[in-house]
């Protein structure tokens, strides 16, 4: 068994990674675990808030990520019925960040962009091919069970744990976490394609919300692409609902002519709502997924991930180096934990909700709101405040 002083992390996600780059900016010695043989290639979270852009700025690695990705500066809610409802531009709140827009790039980018200015680093340690699957602690540190591909196992000991390891999480389980919640019965699908939206949808922007009570619709663009996600019916057996002809008319909703073009790919995924009872045990910690999962209406998973791994590791920093006691760590769990079911729970929920609203009075008032917002200033601001989590990060430092 290998003990050192080392802090252990579990998964190379982007939560992972950024948790690891503080750290060893802070010159503690990390070693992350990572369960498949390489750094995921899957695009799933696409959007990066702008207080997340000046947390990566900081590391050093929001340029590299800005110059792959595509600034969004604006966002709207459509309706098939009313057209644009409302537009939102991010520089209202130019007074408070760096980066006013959201960006749009795949979270590979950032895990590859951390993991090459990481690499070489002495206090930088990244095990493919190995999962946590157990752990025991005490007062004197962490031991995990780290398994092979090859289903060998070996046991490494470190001073403190933190779990990234995504929704399913080993290291949740491992600690006997609670996830409480719901899972919603629509699933998600998401159809990418080439296709040109700008061009048979006037004054679309990157980021579009289309409510309707029979079938809402999200719009999303990445570089060289639109990301297209409808609800789907649990009535809907997954075969039919991943079929391109099925995905072909879901788009022929959205604009002329869109469900003629090129699908690139097709993803279905359940949707859930869940936080954990707990984000600290002992020396052992939750975040990103493994501590929290939301629907992606509003972009705010990955995001509140990276927002967790930063508290975190700055408060593990200072216990880690004697400049506070362990006690500070408590702080963690009652600001990231109450924020998300404050934030990002309810507002993605609330999302959701307008989008798919089918009460009249209920799409009224949810278009009278989004109106009434952009007619006051202050208003504009402070929304634009709660949508971009710049809010729940001030929320957070109030709680102490």
């Amino acid at each position: 068994m290998n003990s050192d002083n080392r802090v252990l992390i579990a998964g190379a996600g982007p939560v992972g990674l950024v948790a690891a780059a503080k750290l060893v900016r802070r010159q503690i010695p990390v070693t992350v675990f990572e369960a498949s043989e390489t750094l995921s290639e899957e695009s799933r979270a696409s959007t990066f808030h702008p207080p997340t852009l000046d947390i990566l700025d900081d590391l050093g690695v929001a340029a590299d990520l800005i110059a792959q990705g595509l600034k969004a500066p604006r966002f709207q809610y459509r309706s098939k019925q009313d057209g644009v409802i409302a537009t939102f531009d991010f520089s209202a709140i130019a007074d408070v960040t760096r980066h006013p827009y959201r960006l749009q790039a795949e979270q590979f980018k950032l895990t590859r962009i951390i993991h090459a200015a990481l690499r070489g680093d002495p206090n930088f340690r990244l095990e493919f091919g190995r999962g946590v699957c157990g752990v025991k602690q005490d007062d004197a540190g962490v031991t995990v069970q780290v398994m092979s591909a090859d289903g060998t196992s070996d046991e490494r000991h470190g001073s403190w744990l933190i779990g990234a390891d995504g929704a399913r999480s080993d290291v949740r389980s491992a600690l006997g976490i609670e996830f409480d919640g719901f899972t919603w019965p629509e699933r998600f699908l998401v159809v990418s394609t080439p296709f040109d939206f700008y061009s048979v949808i006037p004054g679309l922007d990157p980021v579009s919300y289309v409510a309707d009570p029979d079938q809402w619709h999200f719009l999303l663009e990445i570089p060289g692409m639109w990301r297209v996600m409808f609800p789907i019916a649990p009535d809907v057996s997954d075969d039919a609902a991943t079929n391109p002809a099925f995905a072909r008319a879901a788009l022929a909703t959205v604009a002329p002519g869109a469900a003629d073009g090129e699908i690139a790919h097709i993803t279905l995924y359940r949707v859930h709502q869940r936080v954990a009872k707990t984000f600290r045990l002992g020396r052992a910690f939750l975040a990103g997924d493994a501590a929290h999962i939301n629907n992606p209406l509003g972009g705010m998973g990955m995001n509140g991930g990276i927002h967790d791994a930063v508290n975190l590791t700055d408060r593990l920093s200072r216990v880690w180096h004697g400049e506070c006691t362990d006690r500070e760590l408590d702080r963690y769990d009652l600001q990231r934990r109450l924020i998300t079911l404050e934030y990002v729970q309810k507002h993605t929920i609330q999302n959701k909700r307008n989008l798919e609203a089918r009460d009249k009075t209920d799409r009224d008032r949810f278009r009278s709101e989004m109106r009434t917002m952009l007619l006051d200033a202050q208003k504009t601001h402070d929304y634009l405040e709660r949508v971009s989590m710049i809010a729940s990060l001030k929320r957070a430092a109030e709680l102490g």
